[in-house]
């Protein structure tokens, strides 16, 4: 029930901000109600039933386990955005294949290297 009323809210967010301010600003937030909040709270379901099943209370797990979720999501959501940056730039003077190869090879890099980043410090 908390999944569906988070994605009704954030969809209904996302629906403003298209209003508000045109399709394009809107954009960006059409994959976040469809991913994040499901996946936060299903990560964090799962964990604390994890550790129920073994005897444990779980909850603090099942929290800072969707916490890690959600800076991954954050991490992701940097390689994301190296992803369109490189598909703006690349698109006019390139075909599609060599454009989306180069777009999703930087977006591994880019996330990959966020995450280590995030690691070492």
């Amino acid at each position: 029930m908390i999944r569906f009323v988070l994605g009704a809210l954030v969809t209904l967010a996302t629906g403003l901000v298209a209003h508000r301010f045109g399709p394009t600003a809107g954009g960006f937030f059409l994959a976040f109600p469809a991913i994040f909040p499901a996946s936060a709270t299903l990560v964090e379901k799962h964990e604390t039933v994890r550790k129920q099943i073994r005897g444990l209370h779980g909850i603090v797990r099942g929290r800072r386990s969707a916490a890690l979720d959600a800076i991954g999501a954050s991490l992701g959501s940097l390689g994301l955005v190296a992803f369109a940056i490189v598909v703006w730039q690349l698109a006019p003077r390139f075909g599609s294949a060599v454009v989306l190869s180069s777009a999703t090879l930087v977006w591994l890099v880019v996330s990959l290297l966020a995450w280590q980043i995030r690691r070492s410090v």
